[in-house]
């Protein structure tokens, strides 16, 4: 059974697939243009770097979303999305794991961009006067999750317009911000900003900004080129995904690296919305802080939108209006916990990166490499996506994953985990990520080159 059979319930109908490039571009530049950019930006310089070494860091960390827009051929060329298509690579059970990380990291990123979302709703209304408050941070987050809500009831279409709207708005805007930043920049500071190691220092920057960029999103990759023209040409849909993200981020990180000068505590603030705003002039704050919100908006479309998708393909069978009330739970849950209970923003953000990262980089490789060496050409067949006929497991993926995911962890220290090997360089960084990343690739070129050899010695291992 092929996965031209436009019948099947598992692939995107033909009448939907009306997409063109140009729309990517927009949903990916839209989902990106959000101020969590700006926190990345100031990220890298807390390692010490110096502003040539952060900004390669900030290139090198939006080009990974090289990986989004590769893995965007998988659906142009299927119809599938992400998830779907990953149970050929894992099996349709052996899938269940990486497909329930997948779910997390995109209600962990809804829960992300909800907590920036309620601190810029909060340093809104302080502007009017309003006092900081347990009662304002409440209505906050009642305010953000209401208007996230009501954009799950958008569809494709009109989820490429509002994206596209975004998209001039809010980056007309940002780059207005910029303008305004870039005289308040102190530049000879900058440039007096010392080199950082390059082990110790500009890796783990990469590697923690590649974990939230590239590898976070590229389980969300084929939810959107599935609805392209099969028609369409893959290097257009690459470069449309890649570039429709890089521009942006790399934009909104470069005014970060900017920002570390005139707020040198932006790392360690609480509230570091507050904190960015506190730089702008204060007839710009109020644009600033709409600005951010807007921002935010088509990040949380996104997850949200593939996190319904990540539900169906764990073969959870709800309704959509109690997906919605699990989702919205969970979207005022966790933002609650820290912005009550922990309070520390940035150090749960790392953390969360840190550990989601190993096991979403793991699956990525293996999804990847899988993809280059078995479907690129045959693609996937829709006997292996079905539950009643595919595979439970592909011990190959399978075995792949799990190996990346030990090597990742056997170099990462968390504050409840420490990896025998998290020494040295590896000491209190993500750099196990690019590790575990590199280590499910490697296992995956092997078990296909040996599983190759044995199909053609007359044993078949399928």
């Amino acid at each position: 059974m092929s996965n031209s059979n436009s019948n099947s319930e598992l692939f995107i109908s033909h009448a939907e697939r009306t997409g063109s490039p140009k729309e990517l571009f927009f949903i990916w530049f839209a989902g990106n243009i959000g101020i969590l950019g700006v926190v990345y930006g100031a990220l890298i310089v807390s390692y010490h770097l110096s502003f040539i070494q952060s900004l390669l860091v900030a290139a090198a960390g939006a080009l990974s979303f090289a990986l989004v827009g590769y893995l965007s051929l998988s659906g142009l060329k299927s119809g599938g999305t992400t998830f779907v298509l990953s149970r050929a690579v894992f099996g349709v059970k052996g899938n269940y794991i990486p497909n329930l990380l997948g779910w997390l990291s995109l209600i962990g990123w809804l829960a992300v961009n909800v907590i920036t979302g309620t601190l810029t709703l909060m340093s809104l209304f302080g502007l009017f006067g309003m006092g900081q408050s347990a009662v304002l941070t409440v209505i906050s987050l009642a305010l953000f999750v209401l208007l996230i809500l009501t954009s799950n009831l958008f569809g494709q279409n009109v989820l490429v317009k509002v994206q596209t709207f975004f998209t001039y708005v809010f980056g007309a805007l940002t780059f207005l911000i910029l303008v305004i930043l870039i005289p308040q920049t102190d530049w000879t500071a900058l440039f007096r900003m010392s080199n950082g190691d390059w082990l110790n220092g500009f890796l783990p920057a990469l590697s923690i900004i590649i974990a939230g960029t590239g590898i976070s999103w590229s389980i969300a990759a084929a939810d959107y080129s599935a609805y392209q023209n099969p028609t369409n040409s893959g290097k257009k849909v690459f470069s449309s995904v890649t570039l429709g993200a890089f521009i942006p981020l790399f934009f909104m990180m470069g005014v970060g690296i900017l920002l570390s000068t005139s707020v040198p505590d932006l790392v360690s603030a609480s509230n570091p919305i507050q904190a960015i705003g506190n730089a702008l002039p204060k007839w710009m704050t109020v644009i600033y802080f709409i600005t951010a919100v807007g921002g935010l908006i088509p990040q949380c479309i996104i997850s949200l939108k593939s996190a319904r998708v990540s539900m169906e393909t764990l073969n959870i069978k709800v309704s959509d209006k109690v997906a919605i009330s699990i989702h919205a739970l969970i979207m005022i849950l966790i933002p609650v916990y820290v912005l009550f209970i922990s309070e520390d923003f940035l150090m749960n953000f790392q953390l969360f990166l840190g550990i989601l990262g190993i096991g979403l980089a793991a699956w990525a490789a293996t999804f990847m490499f899988d993809y280059v060496l078995l479907r690129s050409k045959t693609g996937y067949d829709a006997g292996l996506l079905e539950y009643t006929t595919g595979k439970a497991f592909n011990y190959n993926g399978v075995t792949s994953w799990i190996i990346g995911v030990i090597v990742g962890f056997l170099f990462t220290n968390s504050s409840f985990f420490s990896g025998p090997f998290a020494t040295g360089i590896f000491k209190d960084n993500s750099l196990g990520v690019l590790l575990a990343f590199a280590a499910s690739a490697v296992v995956t070129i092997i078990l296909s080159q040996l599983n190759g050899k044995s199909k053609q010695g007359g044993v078949s291992h399928e």
